[in-house]
């Protein structure tokens, strides 16, 4: 079997590394060319509390920075960020035999449906990533929440989720993915909180105070939702609508109450933080952005998520590692001031 990744960053590397080391599955990563180049150097190391490190020399990596490699895939992951989601399938459409499985494993709700549109020979699956990578060295790749993969339960689907499997990843096949992606986004919500606080993930989670800028945002988007007749899955022990509630309670009362969302590890960021400190744009667009768009096609409001967006399209102004830090009252004073 033949996997190739296009768009070999954070999830990319993690889901191409684990792949990799399947027997009978041949996995190629398309990616920039210094980060292909570090890994040709270094090679690639995989990090979890929830599995040994896996390390794969540089020769061990089939690699490449031009979407040519994907030449003869049975299986295209595309772990590209949303804005670069068209210009990818425009890339790979010459390529990429008819009835090839591509499989969007992206945050946002629309890039199954641009791949579509762009590989209309191609069978696309819309997939979803629970947990958080970071690239903690170059080269090195950690994942610091737990979860399982989900992606449209489809019969050409089969062959990828025994893949994964194999290589030792929780994988579910679901018939509801579209419900699925609203439920993530009400997760991703925390991706620019997380940005904005310079935290670990766990101890922004553990103040109240950026539990409740989510909470805001959370609450936006529910009230959005209503709006549009749209039902997020329940991936959780908690429904959707009572996560904001839970997110508003003291400290102590929230660390007993959710004590499987603070099970992170001392590592864990958000990817958001990680483009702020890196100097890249972000996706707050395809998150915040995508609430503030939907609540104003139904004649609704999201002041909060679109504060938001301001701030980090500021943090994105400000370049690499300069960004403003932002204390939980100072957020929490804003988001509510622009109510």
């Amino acid at each position: 079997m033949q996997i190739v990744v296009m768009g070999a960053g954070s999830i990319g590397c993690h889901l191409g590394g684990y792949l990799a080391a399947v027997h009978d599955v041949e996995v190629g990563l398309i990616g920039r060319a210094a980060a292909m180049s570090v890994l040709a150097e270094r090679g690639l190391t995989l990090t979890s509390g929830r599995r040994p490190e896996l390390r794969l020399p540089g020769a061990a990596l089939t690699l490449a920075t031009d979407a040519s490699a994907a030449a003869g895939a049975d299986v295209v992951l595309v772990t590209v960020k949303s804005d670069g989601t068209r210009e990818a399938a425009r890339q790979l459409a010459p390529h990429l035999a008819p009835g090839t499985v591509v499989v969007s494993f992206q945050n946002g709700l629309h890039n199954a449906e641009a791949l579509r549109e762009e590989l209309p020979e191609q069978t696309v699956l819309t997939g979803m990533v629970p947990y958080n990578v970071l690239q903690t060295e170059p080269g090195t790749f950690h994942q610091g929440t737990g979860g399982a993969l989900m992606l449209d339960d489809a019969p050409v689907g089969a062959p990828l989720v025994a893949a994964l499997t194999a290589a030792g990843l929780s994988v579910q096949a679901r018939g509801d993915m579209r419900e699925v992606q609203y439920a993530k986004l009400l997760m991703n919500l925390n991706n620019a909180v997380n940005a904005l606080s310079g935290l670990p993930l766990r101890a922004q989670l553990s103040d109240r105070s950026y539990r409740a800028c989510l909470a805001q945002c959370q609450t936006e988007a529910l009230a959005a939702y209503h709006a549009a007749g749209i039902r997020p899955a329940q991936l959780g022990a908690v429904r959707p609508t009572l996560t904001p509630v839970l997110l508003r309670l003291p400290d102590a009362l929230f660390t007993r109450a959710a004590a499987k969302m603070l099970a992170i590890d001392a590592k864990a960021r958000s990817s958001m933080w990680e483009d702020l400190q890196r100097g890249r744009l972000t996706e707050v667009d395809s998150l915040q952005g995508e609430i503030v768009s939907l609540a104003t096609r139904h004649g609704r409001s999201a002041p909060g998520c679109a504060r938001l967006v301001e701030l980090v399209h500021e943090a994105e102004v400000a370049g690499a590692g300069k960004a403003r830090t932002w204390s939980g009252p100072e957020l929490l004073a804003e988001l509510r001031q622009a109510v």
